[in-house]
């Protein structure tokens, strides 16, 4: 039997088959959840606009009411999720008109939401849909790589991909069910680092370091700014500016920390 906060989720998309395509996985695998996975929680919670704590009570209410998870995190895991839904798929319409309303304080971070803002509204889903595929599908081969493997040497699947397995199943990260890029892609990357800043992944101290610094940190600002000089789309330029900003940000509060 489905909990209360899977079923408002189904409500709110209009069904199974539509939670499933909006999240990018398979429709039994959402049909046989009775509540939703933990490592899907940041998916649901963007696709649906249903807040954690009502899709998860059990994990997120106590948190959210008595502030277990400081500012600081909370705020990464927000920008480490939306980075991570953006990069594995186009945004619908829903979530196109919520990017509309994202306001920025005049910092460098904040002008880049107000940039990538400005950019969802003046696009469509459909627009953007053909924009994805060509940048990150396309026909043989996409204009942009997202992957470790394939910006530190050249191909898919290689060294880089096997170190970063490694250390997941040390630290107890199992690949979802549905997910078939792999574990290097910077969109599944983001969503790791999302669910370690908000408490939703159990892993030892230290673990967003360690994932940081070896296996995202020597490829993916390059990415995010070949991203910003694309030339396909306005607003994937933005997110590309949004995701270098953040990866800076990234770096230096990790090399200051003790």
């Amino acid at each position: 039997m489905r909990d209360p906060g899977l079923n408002e989720a189904i409500r709110a998309v209009g069904g199974v088959s539509e939670l499933a395509r909006k999240i990018g996985i398979s429709q039994p695998s959402v049909s046989n959840w009775n509540r939703v996975p933990a490592e899907r929680i940041t998916a649901v919670e963007i696709a649906t606009g249903i807040d954690r704590a009502t899709l998860r009570p059990d994990l997120f209410g106590g948190a959210i009411e008595g502030g277990d998870v400081d500012e600081v995190d909370a705020a990464r895991a927000q920008e480490y999720a939306l980075l991570a839904t953006l990069l594995m798929r186009a945004p619908d319409a829903r979530l196109l008109a919520r990017l509309a309303e994202l306001r920025g304080e005049p910092t460098p971070l904040g002008i880049a939401h107000a940039g990538l803002s400005e950019a969802a509204a003046k696009t469509n889903a459909e627009k953007l849909e053909r924009e994805f595929f060509d940048l990150f599908i396309g026909v043989g081969r996409s204009e942009i790589m997202p992957y470790g493997s394939y910006y530190l040497t050249g191909f898919l699947h290689e060294r880089p991909l096997a170190r970063l397995r490694d250390d997941l199943n040390e630290m107890g990260i199992a690949r979802a069910d549905g997910v078939y890029e792999p574990e290097d892609h910077a969109g599944i990357l983001c969503e790791i680092m999302s669910g370690i800043a908000d408490g939703r992944l159990p892993v030892p101290v230290g673990s967003d370091r360690i994932i940081f610094e070896k296996h995202m940190l020597p490829w993916i600002g390059r990415m995010f700014t070949d991203l910003e000089q694309s030339g396909t789309s306005l607003f994937y330029q933005r997110l590309g500016s949004l995701g270098r900003i953040f990866i800076e940000i990234e770096t230096e509060a990790f090399s200051l920390a003790p």
